[in-house]
């Protein structure tokens, strides 16, 4: 191997860890390690439950129609 094939390897490996590093610190500054328990506990959550306080609006009591009800 020559010196120049070793100092372009050593010169392409400085410019990946520094993408990387970019990359690492961009994620931490943009809070993308903000709550990481989050997204874990929302999917044991379900949607359709009155409890939760998003969900209170979208489920308003409507009262039946006689003509609603189908007897078989």
């Amino acid at each position: 191997m020559s010196l120049s094939a070793l100092f372009f390897q050593l010169g392409l490996s400085v410019v990946f860890i520094a993408f990387a590093a970019t990359g690492i610190l961009w994620a931490i500054k943009s809070g993308q390690y903000d709550d990481l328990d989050g997204p874990a506990q929302r999917i044991l959550m379900d949607e359709d439950d009155p409890m939760i306080p998003f969900n209170q609006h979208k489920q308003a009591v409507q009262p039946i129609e006689p003509d609603q009800i189908k007897i078989k």
